[in-house]
């Protein structure tokens, strides 16, 4: 059997990248997912690559509190439970100085990034409390545990979630419900590609280049990757892990 064999899993932002990886390592553990994203036609592709029998898909914005609620109850709806949760969806916002930046655009990153991870929150514990506990990943980042220039919404939303699980590890741990964060950076998905033509307009390759050059396993991680370490905390194996920040970050946190 798998290590999630006939658990139930949210996934936010899991329509693609981290998200969807998690879902493909998640199901071949025995788990079964809901699937959440924005974006309904990626989401439904996810779906119908997983197939039916494994996933199902709810289309919601994490920050809008009344389709958090909705797809909280479509997964027990659809399964009864809920058994993982992992908190995941983010954007990456835009690469400008601290003083240039977007109102805008900060007050986006902020309320995806960690009003959705909050809300996620909020109704899901109740509802995994009611069937003896479970866990909880949230996608934080290197960037939450030290500073990059020139994505500062990023950054302070990064740190934001970081603070968050601390206060829900001490909160949930009477309820037999773990909080953790992932801090991963940097990884091969559509954000880092953004990211890399913000700081480099039009030669990407170069900011690439300099990114992986700063990392000491000179390469950025793939999401395949970042999974496994995802299904570990969801899994009884990390039974004794709460409260805590899991890098996966190539060894950038040890330089």
């Amino acid at each position: 059997m798998g290590r999630l064999a006939d658990k139930i899993a949210i996934i936010t932002g899991g329509a693609a990248g981290i998200g969807l990886a998690t879902a493909r390592a998640f199901i071949a553990e025995g788990a079964r997912v809901l699937l959440v994203d924005v974006q309904a036609a990626p989401l439904a592709a996810a779906v119908a690559e997983l197939g039916d029998a494994h996933a199902r898909a709810c289309v919601a914005d994490v920050s809008d509190p009344v389709q958090v609620e909705t797809y909280v109850a479509a997964a027990l709806e659809h399964y009864g439970r809920i058994d993982i949760f992992f908190n995941n969806a983010g954007i990456e916002g835009v690469v400008s100085p601290l003083v240039d930046y977007p109102l805008e655009m900060f007050d986006r990153v902020m309320a995806v990034n960690v009003r959705g991870v909050w809300l996620g929150m909020k109704s899901v514990i109740p509802a995994m409390a009611k069937t003896g506990g479970g866990s909880i990943i949230i996608t934080s980042s290197l960037g939450g545990l030290r500073g990059v220039p020139r994505m500062s919404a990023y950054i302070a939303a990064k740190h934001a979630v970081v603070g968050i699980m601390r206060a829900a590890a001490l909160e949930c741990a009477p309820l037999n419900i773990r909080v953790n964060t992932i801090n991963p950076s940097p990884i091969a998905t559509r954000m880092i590609a953004a990211i890399e033509e913000g700081y480099a307009p039009g030669v990407t390759a170069r900011a690439k280049a300099r990114f992986a050059a700063g990392v000491p396993l000179r390469r950025y991680g793939e999401p395949e990757e970042v999974a496994k370490l995802v299904v570990y905390l969801a899994s009884d194996e990390s039974s004794y892990s709460t409260g805590g920040t899991f890098t996966i970050d190539g060894g950038m946190s040890a330089a």
